[in-house]
């Protein structure tokens, strides 16, 4: 999937100016940036959320189709319906689009049984920790059945260990999916990235991709992986844009 001659601009602020990605089929790109950089802004462009005069950008799938209907979004906060169980959330897209209810309710059932909540269908979120809940969107993602996956900081208010076992799971899952994952976290794109790219700058710009060795998910102690994560540290503060320029 490519975007490119992506330009946007808020109050006369230009965050994008002919802003180019590739995400490779198949394969998670992770994103990473400071805050307000326009990673999440880049997200609502990529899924179309992001419509109106101020946002022009060209998105083109590999067969050279657009991406409309090939997208599940996956956002920071799970989102659930609070008087809805697991199941009825999971199940909440092919509702709103009128499919048959059992046979969606089945495939849900087994979503969630994938993401290990088997035995937790019929709770409503109040029920759920903050794992269980992501674990239940994640469901919910991946029973829209899309070849496209953008997930944005979904695992940023779990604590660590937490995290992990989720990220490990994610990358289970989403075997074979495109994924464009926007994170905060330095470990947490080198343990699921095939590639890496930081945005920095206004206009923003991405440095050229940096590519973890083996497959996801890397482990998380690693000594060839954090060393890697120090390198990423040093794009993230500037320091590697300071070192090219001198």
């Amino acid at each position: 999937m490519r975007l490119s001659e992506a330009t946007l601009s808020y109050d006369g602020v230009r965050l994008f100016a002919d802003l180019a990605l590739e995400l490779r089929a198949g394969r998670t790109t992770a994103l990473l940036g400071p805050s307000g950089v326009g990673k999440s802004t880049l997200l609502r462009l990529i899924a179309g959320l992001e419509v109106g005069d101020h946002v022009r950008a060209t998105v083109v799938c590999d067969d050279g189709g657009p991406l409309a209907g090939r997208v599940a979004y996956l956002a920071q906060r799970d989102s659930l319906l609070p008087w809805a169980s697991a199941l009825d959330n999971v199940a909440l897209g092919a509702r709103l689009r009128g499919e048959p209810l059992r046979p969606a309710r089945k495939r849900a059932a087994s979503m969630l049984a994938d993401v290990g909540l088997g035995d937790r269908l019929h709770d409503r979120p109040g029920r759920l920790s903050g794992g269980m809940r992501q674990r239940v969107a994640l469901a919910r993602a991946l029973m829209e059945d899309r070849p496209v996956i953008l997930m944005d900081e979904p695992f940023s208010a779990l604590d660590f260990l937490t995290r992990l076992r989720l990220q490990d799971l994610t990358a289970r899952l989403l075997t074979g999916r495109t994924v464009l994952l926007v994170t905060h976290d330095p470990l947490e794109a080198l343990r699921l990235g095939d590639a890496i790219h930081v945005l920095h700058g206004r206009p923003a710009n991405l440095d050229a991709p940096l590519e973890p060795p083996g497959a996801p998910p890397r482990a998380a102690d690693d000594p060839a992986l954090l060393a890697r994560q120090a390198d990423l540290v040093r794009r993230l503060t500037g320091e590697h844009h300071a070192g090219a320029g001198s």
